[in-house]
């Protein structure tokens, strides 16, 4: 497993999905699919990266906000951790 970051289209209305959302899983594939079973299509999926270093997590927003990434779920936003597939 792995942690990804996945940035959005940017969407009309204030989300805290506008600054993207952090997902641990097996695969970029693994990935999309727990992003779709927490948000639905109501975003559109920009780009999925892995990330090499967790110290590379913006600072002010998303490393005092984000929950477990060591394992495989959403961490950020917070509240979706329970998404499971």
């Amino acid at each position: 497993m792995r942690p990804y970051w996945i940035t959005i289209t940017r969407h009309p209305r204030p989300t805290p999905l506008n600054l993207g959302a952090g997902i641990t899983a097996n695969s970029v594939s693994d990935a999309r699919l727990l992003f779709e079973a927490a948000f639905g299509a109501q975003f559109q999926i920009e780009a999925i990266n892995p990330i090499e270093d967790m110290r590379n997590i913006e600072q002010k927003h998303v490393a005092p906000n984000m929950g477990n990434w060591s394992k495989r779920g959403i961490w950020f936003p917070l509240g979706y951790d329970q998404v499971a597939i």
